[in-house]
């Protein structure tokens, strides 16, 4: 199943005003003196108004190199202390980390905007800090605490400002993981753990997977997934949730183990309860697309953006 994508309908544009008053979820941060954490990196050689050289008007989705980095450590049983900035570099791992070996490994992705003012914007940093330690729970973990997640991915946004697109050209994507350093033979939680965030300047991107490439081969925006057992119901896009509206009813799928628990989905969610809408969380046909007054999707990558038409077994 396949879409193709317009401008924003009614609901959409019912979310665009003044701030973010409705959802209560925009950060708001400036460049402040230099902390503690920066000072241990040698001082940058570019001004704070400076600009990087990059082709804003052609940011696609890939890794940039930027000018810092920011690392925590922890051994296992203990809780991470204050981390600090370094410069952007490559990072090396003991052949048998637990994260190399198996997999316990966690990332989140984010980003950071530029206001017209040159200030900086986070958008709910600290959604993407509890699910971070709800994975870690599940993957016998230590997870840095909301603060220092939030912390963290301050200090990296503020330290590659000039990286941060202008206004209306991309955003710098923040990138937190939460790795098992430590080596480990047999299946068993690492011993030391590493928290580092990252970030690279990107552009509007959705996520590029063989199914999406051959959709866009026959001219459409991106794959809507349908559930494995009954084949029938909606899940999620390559890198959104969906949503669908009737009247004043707006239904999305709900988050039961196969489909991301989005923040922007999330963020819809409560902006819905706010204007009035009654928001369902259930399992949604492929039919309710037809009868549906609007189609939409959200996430990290796309925003939100309005579906302008579904193609179903060549039916449109």
């Amino acid at each position: 199943m396949a879409f193709r994508s317009v401008c924003f309908p009614q609901f959409l544009r019912s979310l665009v005003g003044p701030g973010c008053s409705k959802a209560g979820a925009c950060r708001y941060f400036a460049p402040r003196a230099a902390s503690a954490s920066k000072q241990a990196c040698d001082p940058p050689s570019y001004r704070d108004d400076e600009n990087a050289d990059v082709d804003w008007e052609n940011l696609g989705f890939s890794a940039v190199q930027t000018d810092f980095m920011y690392i925590m450590k922890c051994s296992k049983d203990e809780n991470f202390v204050q981390g600090q900035l370094s410069r952007y570099r490559n990072i090396e791992f003991n052949p048998s980390a637990g994260v190399l070996n198996y997999g316990q490994g966690i990332f989140e992705g984010l980003k950071a905007n530029r206001k017209e003012d040159g200030s900086l914007l986070l958008f709910r940093p600290d959604q993407n800090a509890i699910r971070m330690k709800i994975g870690a729970e599940r993957m016998c973990m230590p997870s840095p605490s909301i603060d220092q997640f939030i912390e963290a991915v301050k200090q990296t946004a503020l330290a590659n400002k000039r990286w941060v697109p202008p206004p209306r050209k991309g955003s710098l994507y923040i990138r937190p993981l939460l790795i098992g350093s430590g080596p480990v033979l047999g299946i068993a939680p690492a011993p030391e753990y590493m928290f580092l965030t990252y970030a690279s300047p990107v552009g509007n991107y959705f996520k590029v997977v063989k199914a999406l490439i051959r959709a866009r081969s026959q001219g459409f925006s991106d794959v809507l997934y349908l559930d494995s057992v009954n084949k029938k119901y909606l899940e999620e896009l390559s890198a959104s949730n969906i949503f669908i509206i009737k009247g004043n009813v707006i239904a999305t799928p709900p988050t039961s183990g196969t489909i991301l628990p989005g923040i922007t989905r999330k963020s819809i969610i409560d902006i819905a309860y706010d204007l009035g809408y009654q928001v369902e969380e259930r399992a949604i046909s492929v039919d309710e697309l037809i009868d549906a007054d609007e189609v939409f999707c959200t996430g990290t990558a796309v925003g939100v953006g309005s579906v302008g038409s579904v193609t179903y077994r060549g039916r449109r």
